[in-house]
């Protein structure tokens, strides 16, 4: 199986890529994670996204507040689906790093979850991976079949407890 690569513009990006992480390990899917910066170490952002189809990776998630350039400037340098994470940061609560991971010019494509959406980008890299391989849309099925029957279980306990009574 490919490898999704998840890069982060700072250690202050670690809580959100934790997440990520986590779900990747769940679903048993490869990755690297790696701290480059769009601004501070350009060249290395630069480097990995240009070698990483070659390197075994199949998508890449890039975390990043702020300025928020580290999708666009791996989304420049690769063919490979780039999902972008904006990450909060104590200025504009994300704000700031939302606008900069969304807007990228024509034939410059970074799919963007959501502020902090470490969860949703492990998803999505794994549904594009999933594309290519049967055994791991088989446990995306059964992880949205499993969510399913949370919210089910919840919709049951909370119907009860307000159920109104019949006239």
């Amino acid at each position: 199986m490919k490898k999704v690569g998840i890069v982060m513009g700072s250690d202050s990006d670690a809580p959100v890529i934790e997440k990520a992480v986590k779900v990747l390990n769940e679903l048993e899917i490869p990755y690297e994670v790696h701290i480059y910066s769009a601004h501070r170490t350009p060249e290395n952002a630069q480097s990995f996204a240009k070698n990483a189809k070659e390197n075994g990776f199949g998508v890449i998630i890039a975390a990043a507040g702020m300025a928020a350039h580290l999708a666009g400037v791996i989304a420049a340098n690769t063919t490979l689906a780039v999902i972008g994470i904006p990450c909060k940061s104590q200025n504009l609560n994300g704000i700031d790093a939302l606008l900069s991971t969304v807007q990228m010019p024509p034939g410059v494509p970074v799919a963007t979850v959501a502020v902090d959406g470490g969860v949703n980008a492990a998803l999505l890299s794994a549904q594009i991976l999933a594309l290519e391989n049967e055994e791991l849309a088989k446990k995306l099925e059964i992880r949205k079949a499993e969510e399913a029957k949370k919210v089910l279980e919840k919709d049951k306990i909370f119907s009860e407890k307000f159920k109104t009574m019949e006239e």
